[in-house]
């Protein structure tokens, strides 16, 4: 599975944007999906998932703001990301769970769209 995205930008807090990641290639078992970031100097964190089974879920630090949603038709994942704050500045990365659920690690990555929110 190839994952692309795309959306990322520069935003004043409070701004709102919209991540995308399209998948291509064998995409029929892949029932996990997600949404992953990295800050310069600090370790990748997860942000959001979508479990075919188990539905959404988010990191604390960005539930009530984000929300995850999936387009099975168009084969592509989104972030809205809404009351956006300087510390959601990082690279998102969108990463897949092929031949399996939301219970292993992912095993495919995209190769990331930058965020950054300015005060």
């Amino acid at each position: 599975v190839q994952l692309v995205e795309s959306g990322g930008g520069s935003v004043q807090a409070g701004g709102s944007l919209r991540l995308s990641c399209a998948a291509s290639g064998y995409t029929y078992s892949t029932y996990c999906m997600g949404w992953l970031r990295q800050a310069p100097g600090k370790k990748r964190e997860a942000v959001a998932q979508i479990d075919s089974d188990a539905g959404p879920s988010y990191a604390d630090s960005v539930k009530g703001r984000f929300t995850i949603s999936k387009d099975k038709a168009k084969n592509t994942l989104y972030l809205q990301m809404d009351s956006l704050k300087p510390e959601d500045t990082a690279m998102y990365y969108c990463a897949a769970r092929v031949g399996g659920y939301c219970d292993g690690p992912y095993n495919s990555w995209g190769q990331g769209t930058q965020v950054t929110v300015s005060s």
